[in-house]
């Protein structure tokens, strides 16, 4: 359920690498409970700027938190506070299902008793209890990317930010993922979205759309589609890019 608290606040950020400007005065707040999807052609800087909020990449200039921490000083705060889960697949390949979801409760520093008990509803609810010895490798990408998501949100952090996650995988698939983001801000976590699916923008509260490091849009799917014009995300974003 969206509120108009704000968990991430954004002022004027700029990331810039010599006298390339990667991102530039960057502005706008995320709400809690909000799925707020980050649009933008590669190269146009979401990347950075998720790594920026994610407290992996300190920004050049201006003010920002996420989950109420400052990404200048209390990058920690902020990475205990989040999930994330990157568009190159984040899991351990050569571990198997329960080694990757024991090692990644570690990182995030959950009590063994809570770890238990999350992991056996998890694999129950994604109906892998019977592959909890298989490893990562030899799962279908589809199966991959359920279950990334669900460890990226083990700990049940404020945030979770998803970086092209459904990048590669069949439509039906992709459906499950997004069943799974639903179930995900039911329990009062916001999502945090990067995608190159226009389909994928419909799914969102309200969308950002970046072209060359700045935003050059924000609002609701259906405000957007109003003020271009359009009858879907993909002709907005086609009329943005040209």
């Amino acid at each position: 359920m969206m509120t108009k608290e704000p968990v991430i606040t954004v002022k004027n950020m700029v990331k810039k690498f010599g006298n390339f400007v990667a991102n530039d005065n960057l502005n706008f707040e995320v709400y809690k409970g909000e799925i707020f999807g980050f649009l933008g052609a590669n190269g146009a800087g979401k990347t950075t700027a998720i790594r920026i909020l994610c407290g992996l990449s300190t920004p050049t200039s201006g003010q920002m938190t996420v989950a109420g921490f400052d990404v200048f000083r209390q990058t920690e705060k902020i990475k205990q506070n989040i999930g994330y889960m990157s568009q190159k697949f984040s899991l351990y390949e050569d571990l198997t299902v329960y080694e990757n979801i024991r090692f990644y409760g570690g990182v995030y520093g959950m009590k063994i008793a809570d770890r238990k008990a999350k992991t056996a509803e998890m694999l129950d609810r994604l109906e892998l209890t019977a592959y909890e010895n298989r490893k990562i490798g030899d799962l279908p990408l589809g199966w991959k990317q359920k279950l990334a998501f669900s460890i990226a949100i083990l700990h049940s952090p404020k945030i979770v930010f998803l970086d092209e996650p459904t990048g590669g995988v069949d439509p039906i698939t992709r459906r499950q993922f997004w069943n799974l983001i639903y179930e995900a801000v039911e329990r009062g976590i916001t999502v945090f979205v990067t995608t190159h699916y226009m389909d994928e923008a419909e799914y969102c509260d309200r969308v950002s759309i970046m072209a060359d490091g700045k935003i050059v849009a924000l609002d609701t799917p259906e405000k957007l589609k109003e003020q271009y014009n359009a009858a879907n995300m993909d002709e907005v974003f086609l009329k943005i890019a040209r």
